[in-house]
């Protein structure tokens, strides 16, 4: 489980909710919180504003020049 779900999951709200707090479908979060897509940096703001956690520590992989799981299906 990737941190961002972990938080999520430990403030007791649904990705249907969270999805809706952020005015983006319940697949865009599915995808951020599988590692597919990061959010935007407006929205990591406002995540990081829900969640009480700084952004670079929920996105560490944004941060990082690691490839995505996306990335490395591709190879």
């Amino acid at each position: 489980m990737n941190k961002l779900k972990q938080l999520r999951k430990q403030k007791n709200i649904s990705s249907d909710s969270f999805a809706k707090m952020l005015g983006v479908s319940p697949k865009t979060v599915d995808a951020w919180e599988r590692g597919y897509r990061n959010p935007k940096p407006a929205a990591m703001q406002h995540i990081e504003d829900i969640l009480g956690a700084p952004k670079e520590e929920i996105f560490f992989a944004a941060f990082s020049y690691k490839t995505s799981p996306r990335q490395e299906a591709v190879k």
